[in-house]
């Protein structure tokens, strides 16, 4: 007698756009590259100050599968219903950013106080997980301009401020660059006028001169990178370091764990300046390979931009493609030597929890826009 087999059940995302699809696959590439490298970059620091090599790449597997969790949550809700909360969610998180600044809630790490301990959960930072909320009601606010009264565009506007404001206060300047470029280029994505742009972003940048003469480290950090190497035991020594990182990988690399700026040379070289690890075992080649990756982001990004039904939806595109995308070309700039020194994680690659956390919800929100192309 024959036997009959039914046809297996197809994936609940074989259904989606082209797009939707590509954003996924792509995210989850870029997901697998940033924890293969994160386990060759933190084994060494993390056997000689915990005694176990796997201790960060453990934790942050933790944090990337409840990112990934939020992820497929998100992917499935429509941002319509995301809206209504946006705000309330924006304003709890303005507060946590600023709770940074109480004592006994704030932790302070090289000499910034941008963590939280709420005592209950681990400790957070707030200013990434903001980030995805300044995309939904950045979108809510901007994408609906002309419609929305003018007391509730100021009070939004001031209250973006407030938040960046309390990011730089902490400080932070890097990402509270990140997160005022992309309200503003979300801003002007929705056609908010001319005037208002130029104004914001005059006062954006008076903040940042004003914070970089308020603060002696920035000052040197600025000078650092005008001439690394002739400071190159002293302020110039990590931009040292990562350009001789670089530059010995040559084409092809190292190979993959054999590093040897990791073994340290290099500080932090988990975090922000991870990238540079990355170049160095894989060479020329391999750091092509993720820049085409990022062009590849982009342009799939784009298209769902130019095919989104309505402005809101446009601008959630807008928003994640500039905190993904354009933060990752924020740190390969800086680890490059390129820009100057800022504390700006690569997404889905550097270590820490909130930081892979936001990236995988920004990440979801992005294929949920990308979903409702039709």
């Amino acid at each position: 007698m024959a036997t009959t087999f039914e046809p297996a059940a197809k994936p609940w995302w074989d259904s989606w756009n082209a797009e939707a699809r590509w954003l996924r696959w792509l995210t989850l590439v870029w997901l697998g590259i940033g924890l293969a490298v994160l386990f060759s970059a933190s084994y060494p620091v993390a056997q000689q100050t915990t005694g176990d090599g796997l201790y960060f790449f453990k934790r942050q597997l933790l944090w990337a599968g409840l990112g990934l969790a939020c992820f497929t949550l998100l992917v499935r809700i429509p941002l319509q219903r995301w809206f209504p909360w946006a705000g309330i969610l924006c304003l709890l998180g303005i507060g946590l950013v600023w709770a940074t600044q109480v004592p006994g809630l704030g932790v302070s790490r090289l000499d910034a106080s941008r963590w939280l301990d709420l005592k209950v959960i681990p400790v957070i930072q707030p200013s990434e997980l903001l980030k995805p909320l300044l995309v939904l009601q950045g979108a809510w606010v901007f994408g609906r301009w002309f419609e929305h009264p003018r007391w509730f565009r100021r009070v939004w506007v001031g209250l973006f401020a407030l938040g960046l404001l309390g990011i730089l206060t902490q400080p932070n300047l890097g990402t509270t660059a990140i997160c005022g470029l992309t309200l503003w280029v979300m801003a002007w994505t929705a056609g908010v006028p001319l005037f208002a742009l130029l104004a914001t972003a005059g006062l954006g940048t008076l903040a940042a001169v004003v914070s970089i003469l308020g603060k002696d480290y920035q000052r040197r950090r600025i000078l650092a990178f005008l001439d690394p190497w002739g400071n190159a035991r002293g302020d110039g020594y990590q931009l040292v370091q990562s350009l001789l990182a670089i530059g010995s990988g040559g084409w092809w690399g190292k190979g993959y764990g054999l590093s040897q700026q990791k073994l340290f040379y290099l500080p932090i070289q988990y975090t922000d300046f991870i990238f540079a690890v990355y170049a160095e075992e894989f060479g020329l080649v391999g750091s092509l390979f993720f820049l085409v990756l990022l062009g590849s982001y982009t342009w799939v990004s784009l298209r769902v931009m130019w095919r989104c039904p309505d402005l809101p939806t446009r601008l959630v595109a807008c928003g994640c493609l500039m905190f993904l995308v354009g933060q990752a070309l924020l740190n390969i700039g800086v680890v490059s030597g390129m820009l100057p020194t800022t504390g700006v994680p690569l997404p889905l690659v550097s270590y820490g929890g909130s930081s892979i956390l936001s990236a995988l919800i920004i990440a979801g929100l992005l294929v949920r826009a990308a979903r409702e192309v039709g």
